[in-house]
């Protein structure tokens, strides 16, 4: 980094320079800020070097037109494209974004303009942070774009016998289908790419691009990867620097040699990429006797994924390795990911590891970090772990100290249980959806993943390392990612009283809420069938949890200080604290690689970034659980979709005006019962109480209820289920009352039946 300019009494600071840019109403470029601070002559060529340090040190970013906005923000004027129109609110995004995570949303204020605006306009606007938000003043409307929707081509037939395409959306939420202007090279049934343009009842799809057959294999992934703009593809530079860290030399120098002692692998029996080991041994003199030593032994993935260069871009740009089904989006090419950085049996692995001491009664009472070389004496999943354990016996493929390894783990975890029930963490025990494929791809069946204690032991161990190294870094003083849970809002603690008081249970707001204090309330429910409402209840009340360098405490997990360090092979987060270790506890390793940066480390630029760096990981995290999310469902619906007409135990999971949501039990997938099919009584929505009930009380559905429902329709391409009661009338109550509390148009009047539908737009629901 090139040496920063001595201030000038004229020159500004950085951070005077960011107030200016983020607060300027116009573009701001060299001379923008030369003028506003009033710079001459050689405080000019000051300031050029300045603003380069500044750029170099992640501060700044310089976008199109040499004008400067804050790292990782929006400039102050940009060209921004429609993506949402909800009635009169207009929502736009960002035509080019470079930055990390995805792409902001900002509200368009349209006061005064001439013409509406509608999907797909581009438009050059001024930008403004506000409320936590952003918004965006329109300057001029430039030539118009397109929103995308990924979909499926459909046909139907429109009036006359005449054929008419639509578009139908593979997001579940949506509640239209598009009439298409134009489908290009794609034939009915494919997977398309479309732009949507115009407004209100004009809106049309254009395909843009053909993606393929919706049922091919790796399909059903394939849809969530295009809709969440996942990246997907490695590129040439990424790859070529990969090929070169694979290839970098292994040796004990720099490292503690670890390979004599026998430390294993313990994951899902289908696990992709191995991050962690564990070994343990008991303690049997001295002072620490009746407790044990642990090593947690991580892959040491910053030793191959250096800051600045290609890899470590690209795994900032994806921020985490995202699971689906039938494969995985990795956030490392796989020559790292599953080749060198995953921790093998029989082969010799770089990691970093966590040395723990834990007494008698389970407290870590010390820790150090080393860099290590190890060799792995077995990678064992967790089912026959646990047998393994159970049995006493080792599998017949096991080395002879494998199974005493095992012991020795189980044993020390005992102690670490012990800490655990002390602490109290939440303890919330919510099933877990399992797609087990075929050979062929195809769905062989669904289940509830069994939790094993060889599961939560690992957990135990993850756990304490991750608290080690954020009170390790603390120590060193050292910039630290916390991994941050806060505690649940009074609103939502409102929320879930008025909830829970229809259960007549009470809540007291006016109590220090801890997670034991949810721990009782999951206790007293422990044989009532409606605990896992509860739990869902419990679940909806807390925060979500993020990355930051300013420690606010874990609440979940009842931990002051907390930070992920356990998986750097699929989380950026991880690689960021092992940087952070890597500095403060000097273990940078010799030699200068050929066509790799040199430094291991995290560095300066990195450590004053942190809290832009975890806004954009938090921030992708979320996409890939929602994309993780939506891909099951979507194979709990094609493993559905042969079963429509059939009668299904349900539950019912949400309750809504125009209807109730169930879900299939031990599948999961949320369908919906419209109001329509309930009988020929009105409904009404009881939202406190979350219940639907019949104008004259004779039928009530209620949150939590478990009732027989007839599957009606199952949907691979957006997994959204139908279902209805059982003795519904075909085509439900045809002669009910029309509803008065349904949509409205634009003069405020009620929509009954098909009135002020858009031509061009086809609710779901009510298709020929």
């Amino acid at each position: 980094m090139n040496k920063r300019p001595n201030l000038s009494p004229g020159l500004p600071s950085s951070q005077q320079i960011i107030d200016f840019i983020t607060t300027s109403n116009e573009a701001v470029g060299k001379r923008e800020i030369a003028k506003h601070f009033g710079l001459h002559g050689a405080e000019k060529i000051a300031l050029k070097a300045l603003l380069k340090d500044m750029t170099d040190e992640g501060l700044v970013d310089l976008a199109p037109g040499r004008a400067f906005h804050k790292h990782g923000g929006l400039p102050r004027v940009t060209v921004l494209r429609v993506a949402a129109i909800d009635g009169s609110t207009v929502w736009a995004v960002p035509e080019h974004w470079e930055g990390a995570g995805p792409a902001p949303r900002l509200r368009v204020m349209e006061q005064g303009r001439k013409g509406a605006l509608g999907m797909g306009d581009r438009i050059l606007a001024r930008t403004e942070e506000r409320g936590g938000g952003h918004i965006a003043h329109p300057m001029k409307k430039l030539q118009a774009g397109g929103e995308t929707v990924i979909g499926v081509l459909v046909e139907d037939m429109g009036p006359g016998g005449k054929p008419i395409l639509w578009l139908r959306p593979a997001d579940k939420r949506a509640r239209h289908d598009f009439a298409v202007a134009d489908k290009g090279d794609a034939n009915i049934g494919d997977l398309v790419r479309a732009e949507l343009t115009g407004r209100g009842p004009a809106i049309k799809a254009k395909v843009v691009e053909r993606l393929g057959d919706p049922f091919a294999p790796k399909s059903l992934s394939m849809i969530a990867i295009a809709r969440h703009e996942i990246p997907h593809v490695f590129g040439a530079e990424t790859l070529a620097e990969a090929e070169i860290a694979a290839k970098l030399p292994l040796t004990p120098d720099g490292r503690e040699d670890l390979r004599y002692l026998p430390i294993i692998a313990i994951d899902p029996i289908d696990a992709r990429d191995h991050d962690d080991a564990v070994w343990a041994e008991p303690d049997t003199d001295g002072p620490n006797k009746g407790g044990f030593r642990a090593i947690i032994a991580i892959a040491d993935v910053s030793y191959y994924v250096r800051p600045d260069g290609a890899l470590d871009r690209e795994a900032r740009r994806r921020g985490n390795s995202v699971y689906f089904p039938d494969q995985v989006v990795p956030m490392l090419p796989e020559t790292l990911s599953a080749g060198v950085c995953s921790l093998k049996a029989g082969q010799d692995r770089a990691a970093l590891a966590c040395h723990l001491v834990i007494d008698k009664q389970g407290k870590v009472t010390s820790w150090r970090f080393t860099r290590a070389l190890v060799r792995l004496r077995a990678n064992i999943a967790y089912e026959h772990a646990q047998a393994a354990y159970d049995d006493g016996a080792p599998r017949e493929d096991w080395d002879a100290d494998v199974l005493p390894a095992l012991q020795n783990l189980w044993a020390c975890w005992v102690l670490l249980a012990k800490a655990r029930a002390a602490r109290a963490p939440l303890d919330l025990d919510l099933p877990e959806r399992q797609v087990v494929l075929d050979e062929q791809g195809g769905i062989a069946e669904i289940r509830v993943r069994d939790r094993l204690d060889s599961m939560r032991l690992i957990e135990d161990y993850m756990i304490a390392a991750n608290v080690a190294a954020a009170k390790a870094l603390e120590a060193k003083k050292s910039p630290v990612m916390y991994r941050i849970h806060e505690p649940p809002s009074r609103e939502k603690l409102v929320s879930l009283k008025d909830y829970l008081e229809t259960f007549e249970q009470s809540f007291a707001l006016g109590q220090v809420i801890t997670p034991a204090v949810f721990n009782r309330l999951i206790d007293g429910f422990s044989e009532d069938d409606r605990l896992p409402e509860i739990m869902q209840a419990i679940l909806r009340s807390q925060t979500q949890a993020y990355y930051g360098p300013a420690n606010a405490g874990h609440f979940g997990l009842a931990l002051g200080s907390y930070a992920h360090f356990t998986s750097p092979i699929r989380r950026y987060a991880d690689l960021i604290v092992h940087r952070a270790l890597v500095d403060g506890y000097k273990l940078e390793v010799p030699g200068k690689p050929k066509g790799l940066p040199e430094r291991t480390g995290l560095g300066d630029a990195d450590a004053k970034g942190l809290s832009r760096i975890g806004e954009a990981i938090s921030a992708l995290e979320r996409r890939a659980m929602e994309a993780e999310r939506e891909t099951v469902d979507r194979y709990v619906a094609a493993y559905l979709s042969n079963k429509k007409g059939e009668i299904v135990q349900a539950r019912i999971t949400g309750v809504q005006p125009f209807g109730f949501f169930a879900t299939v039990d031990g599948l999961g997938g949320d369908g919906l019962v419209p109001v329509s099919t309930l009988g020929n009584e009105r409904f009404f929505y009881d939202e406190k109480a979350r219940t639907l009930d019949s104008e004259h009380g004779r039928v009530s559905f209620t949150v939590g209820e478990r009732l027989e429902l007839r599957l009606i329709d199952a949907n691979p391409i957006s997994g959204a289920l139908r279902f209805e009661l059982p003795d519904a009338p075909e085509g439900g109550y045809r002669n009910r009352p029309p509803r008065r509390d349904g949509m409205k148009d634009k003069a405020g009047k009620h929509v009954v039946g098909k009135r002020g539908r858009p031509a061009n737009i086809k609710h779901k629901g009510r298709r020929r």
